[in-house]
């Protein structure tokens, strides 16, 4: 099936050639659904902060960070290019077909953060945007001609707008960084971005950074990687056979948000939030996403330091007591139960579990009350040593041609809106190695096309899916005004991004 052009092909990328096997065999025999045990909501799997509960966790993380204890670091995923954002506009100026969202685009021009730089641009050309024809004012904004925001990701697009000057993503999370992220008043981000957008994000920084600075007295440490080709999964032909190119070589397709594992893996820092790069807000509504993502570092401190204590106790005193209270712990606390039949286990059995499960990374999620938007749910789960724990799930992890499966994935309350707070390394300052800790069986195949060819594609286990699927994981809500993505351009007119 793979020839010897093929292997050098694959060396070549630096990927294992392996691993390009065990992707085709996924493709032939699919991926196993995941067993769901009942929705998590709250009181069964998601904690609700009371106003003295939410005041004592942040009061935690502060005290923590400002004694330099702790290093912080703030992960955005920002590779992602923005071509969805203007769907209907792209279709509006390739075959002039007009929807609603493309009338209330041009009607309420005015409104965007853009729309000086777009009149401004478009006028060096000796155009006048309040007269021009709409098909104009859309060629100089998606292409090369003007704007080009067709082509740029999310985070160097203009969302808000302030009376000096208008905001991108990336500076939004700038001035996020500065008020969690910031410990001893030094802030450290670090982009996942794409190579051919890396230097304009690399002179966003550098033009943007020292007014910051200035702004909220921090030193900020701004840091870039990108999706390795390496974590590109094979494409197959419907018949799973490897796809070929014009040339024959095989086609590699980037293999979604999972493949930033290996990017997250090597960053250094005792604490990593992670937020996708869309979601943000202006100044006068960031009070409560700076409130709560304290208050989930606060969680997470506090559980860490119980996990470690835990661990030292297994060490010199591993008693039944000991052992009884660390049941306790994980079934309400870490919300993980054990195998059905860990009550016949020895004790030594039991020390064992115990170790495995607590030597583990930890992450804390924010889930927000289901309103209908696409994304993971928090379920209990069946996991494959026969415990049951908390996990992000999708709804192409969950088969929905089994009744009460489909149930179980319908009463979620709650999603989640990458709102994390993760703690990677080990009570000595040990960093994990996170590929132990992903579920490989977790990845989704899907149908693409290329030259007109259909072909399957495959991504990798999701980031906050089957990535953290054997982490130690716990939810908590948090309030819906913490999440407000931009999916379409049009979503930057409502009163979150004004």
């Amino acid at each position: 099936m793979l020839h010897e052009n093929d292997l050098i092909q694959i060396k070549e990328r630096g990927s294992e050639t392996a691993l390009v096997h065990e992707q085709i065999q996924f493709f032939k025999d699919g991926f196993p659904f995941l067993p769901l045990t009942k929705a998590a909501t709250v009181g069964d799997g998601i904690i609700r902060l009371a106003e003295q509960d939410l005041t004592d966790k942040v009061a935690v993380f502060e005290t923590r960070a400002a004694e330099g204890e702790i290093t912080l670091l703030k992960f955005v995923p920002a590779s992602g290019a923005a071509t969805r954002m203007f769907k209907s506009l792209f279709t509006f100026l390739d075959e002039g077909k007009k929807d609603k969202s493309v009338d209330e685009f041009f009607e309420k021009l005015t409104s965007f953060a853009f729309y000086d730089d777009l009149k401004d641009v478009m006028a060096t050309d000796h155009h006048d945007i309040s007269t021009v024809a709409p098909e104009v004012i859309a060629d100089y904004f998606l292409t090369e001609k003007g704007l080009g925001y067709g082509n740029l990701p999310k985070g160097l697009l203009k969302f808000h707008s302030y009376p000096t000057k208008a905001r991108t993503p990336l500076e939004e999370h700038l001035v996020e960084g500065a008020l969690y992220a910031n410990a001893g008043q030094r802030a450290h981000l670090h982009f996942t971005v794409s190579p051919e957008h890396r230097d304009k994000f690399e002179k966003l920084v550098v033009e943007v950074l020292p007014a910051y600075e200035s702004m909220f007295g921090v030193k900020y440490f701004v840091s870039f990687s990108e999706q390795k080709a390496s974590t590109d999964t094979i494409a197959v032909n419907m018949d799973n056979t490897p796809f070929r190119e014009k040339d024959d070589t095989l086609l590699f397709r980037p293999a979604g948000h999972g493949a930033l594992l290996e990017n997250l893996a090597v960053l250094e820092a005792d604490l990593i939030f992670i937020k996708n790069v869309d979601n943000v807000v202006p100044d006068h509504l960031k009070e409560t996403t700076v409130t709560y993502k304290k208050a989930l570092a606060g969680v997470l401190l506090e559980v860490q330091a119980r996990i470690f204590d835990f661990q030292s106790k297994l060490e010199t005193q591993p008693d039944e007591s000991l052992l009884a209270e660390l049941h306790t712990f994980f079934l309400h606390e870490l919300s993980v139960s054990p195998p059905e039949t860990f009550e016949t286990w020895s004790e030594t059995e039991k020390i064992a579990y115990f170790r495995t499960k607590l030597e583990r990374p930890l992450r804390v999620c924010g889930m927000v009350e289901n309103v209908g938007e696409p994304g993971g749910g928090p379920f209990w789960a069946d996991n494959a040593d026969g415990s049951a724990s908390l996990q992000i799930v999708e709804s192409a992890q969950v088969d929905m041609q089994n009744d009460e499966q489909k149930g179980i994935f319908q009463n979620a309350t709650h999603f989640n809106p990458v709102d994390l707070v993760c703690a990677m390394k080990n009570r000595h300052g040990q960093s994990y190695q996170l590929k132990e800790f992903r579920d490989p069986q977790t990845g989704f195949i899907s149908s693409k096309s290329k030259d007109g060819k259909e072909l399957k594609a495959q991504e990798l286990p999701g980031l906050w899916n089957g990535a953290m699927a054997n982490w130690n994981t716990l939810f908590v809500e948090v309030p819906l005004i913490t999440f407000n993505p931009v999916k379409t351009v049009n979503d930057l007119l409502r009163e979150q991004h004004q």
